[in-house]
């Protein structure tokens, strides 16, 4: 195993492809506290809707995880 494969992957977002202006996705976030860093998590379905637009070849690769992960997490509820 790679020692990258260990630990938590975060992506920072400079641009907000298809979720703009932010401050109306803001209300959706969640505040994560990871040791004594706190982070502001973006909802999935915000996730997913900047992945479909930017349109990248990496974002079309985990679109299929994100929408099952999506559709999990709203049965559970």
């Amino acid at each position: 195993m790679r020692n990258y494969d260990r630990c938590l992957q975060v992506d920072s977002i400079p641009a907000d492809h298809g979720v703009k202006p932010f401050n109306r996705t803001r209300p959706r976030t969640q505040k994560m506290t990871f040791s004594s860093h706190t982070l502001w998590v973006a909802d999935l379905t915000d996730i997913i809707a900047s992945k479909r637009a930017a349109a990248r070849p990496r974002d079309k690769a985990v679109l299929d995880i994100l929408e099952k992960t999506l559709r999990e997490k709203n049965r559970a509820q």
